[in-house]
């Protein structure tokens, strides 16, 4: 593969492929997720999946075409999404009445919905959520991380008033987070987004931003405060305990199958995938080495082990039932593949009564390959895979503090997020974060949270700063 100093861009592009994540769709930015990848995606799943359920949503489902007119009775809304639009005119052998945009989000088709279901404050607060696939038609597609079609979910909530509906935005968000640095390993800033950086139709956009290896920001996820925005383009409202016609206050929130994406990034080296152990499909692989008679008492062994290390509920997976390719050959496999764990078992091993154990990068400095008495083997792993998924976390999070700087002065903002991020004043206003953009190709990426309080001027234009702290900008995927 290509390095990622020389061109981190076509090492990713490379790399997907390479590992048997994702292949490219018949047409133009839509893709096939392989089930390598598509195992990492129900993980991931399961886990939210689980927080949103105990949190107290349900699943539903809603239809994947929307009539045009639901989109247009929120102006700000529309206006955001109609470049990436796809719409159907004909169906049937026959022009349609009304066109029908195909899901780019549900906002407008649940508030339909939510306006029928909700009557009264008992009725609140409605808590909804949607496992789906969307279509933005995307001009510069990169799989995984923007493509027309793509997996996701979707949150969809109502309440009775803005508190209630704000504890809801930032459930969602935490929850992000969680997902994020436990299963993912990745180190995200959590906060707001400035004005000119909020989802269409929103009143506040909240993000959990990760630096990848190249220093760029991916968006993890968002949560958005819609106000009564759709509450009134839907008429969405509950007769209150006086009696009172009042609109409701809604929430939509959701993470997609970037995350992915994210995980190669924030991971991955120039021998391919690195993957945190709670994601990978496979945490351990055993490879046996021999041929013929050896052979088969080594994948003999193997599978007897395998069969102890399963039984301590970890994802193995025996490499047995591929002769005809070297023993080299499928170390380089599954060390492209990420595979957090490698146990080589030959003669020698079998004789000793070892596995030779191989972790897909070294834990400690200068750790290499270990031998571990076969018996020992699966209890000593659960541990082994929990120091490995800490320790990419704290290597994520060193690469992210050494790539981010506080910068006082044009030319130094201008040097940082040529390869990292900038923590920088800002005026907040949308024109002069499009002078910026237009400069350096940076962008505003999160207000954080728990940045302390500080006051200046903006790092572009001069003028009082916004936000009473620094804003993260840097370049983005």
């Amino acid at each position: 593969m290509t390095p990622q100093s020389e061109d981190f861009s076509a090492w990713y592009n490379e790399l997907v492929v390479q590992a048997q994540l994702v292949d490219r769709g018949p047409v133009r930015g839509t893709m096939v997720i392989r089930p390598y990848g598509y195992r990492v995606w129900e993980l991931l799943q399961a886990d939210l999946d689980r927080r949103i359920k105990d949190a107290g949503h349900d699943n539903a489902s809603f239809p994947l075409l929307i009539p045009e007119s639901y989109l247009k009775r929120e102006a700000e809304h529309v206006e955001g999404f109609s470049p990436e639009l796809a719409v159907v005119t004909h169906a049937g052998g026959k022009e349609l009445e009304e066109p029908l945009v195909v899901r780019p989000t549900s906002e407008t088709i649940i508030g339909e919905y939510m306006a029928k279901w909700i009557d009264s404050h008992r009725d609140l607060p409605l808590l909804l959520n949607q496992w789906a696939n969307v279509i933005r038609w995307e001009m510069r597609p990169r799989l995984f991380l923007r493509t027309t079609e793509f997996l996701w979910q979707e949150g969809h909530t109502a309440h009775a008033d803005e508190d209630d509906a704000m504890r809801e935005t930032m459930w969602a968000l935490d929850a992000y987070a969680g997902v994020s640095r436990e299963l993912a390993a990745i180190p995200v800033v959590a906060g707001e987004k400035t004005p000119g950086e909020r989802f269409a139709g929103a009143v506040r956009t909240y993000t959990i931003e990760g630096m990848m290896r190249d220093g760029r920001a991916l968006q993890n996820g968002t949560s958005h405060y819609l106000g009564t925005n759709f509450a009134k383009a839907f008429e969405i409202q509950y007769q209150d305990e006086a009696g009172k016609l009042t609109l409701a206050h809604t929430t939509s929130w959701g993470m997609t199958t970037r995350m992915i994406g994210a995980v190669i990034m924030t991971h991955g080296d120039d021998k391919g995938l690195v993957l945190p152990p709670r994601l990978a499909p496979y945490q351990v692989v055993i490879v046996p080495i021999g041929r013929k008679e050896q052979g088969e008492q080594a994948a003999a062994e193997a599978r007897k082990l395998g069969a102890a290390i399963k039984s301590m509920g970890i994802r193995v997976h025996v490499d047995d039932n591929r002769p005809q390719l070297s023993p080299g050959f499928k170390f380089n496999e599954w060390e492209m593949r990420g595979v957090p764990v490698r146990i080589e078992l030959g003669k020698r091993d079998i004789e000793a009564g070892v596995g030779t154990l191989v972790r897909r990068l070294p834990t400690v400095e200068g750790q290499g390959k270990e031998q571990v008495p076969l018996e020992k083997l699966p209890e000593l792993l659960p541990g082994i895979l929990a120091d490995f998924q800490s320790f990419l976390l704290a290597r994520a999070e060193a690469f992210r503090e050494e790539h981010t700087a506080a910068v006082a002065g044009w030319d130094e903002f201008v040097a940082q997020v040529a390869s990292g991020w900038a923590r920088a004043l800002h005026c907040g206003e949308t024109a002069c974060e499009d002078d910026i953009k237009a400069e350096t190709a940076a962008t505003p990426r999160v207000i954080p949270a728990d940045a302390p309080e500080e006051t200046g001027v903006c790092v572009k234009c001069g003028r009082p700063s916004a936000y009473g702290k620094r804003v993260i900008f840097g370049r983005a995927y």
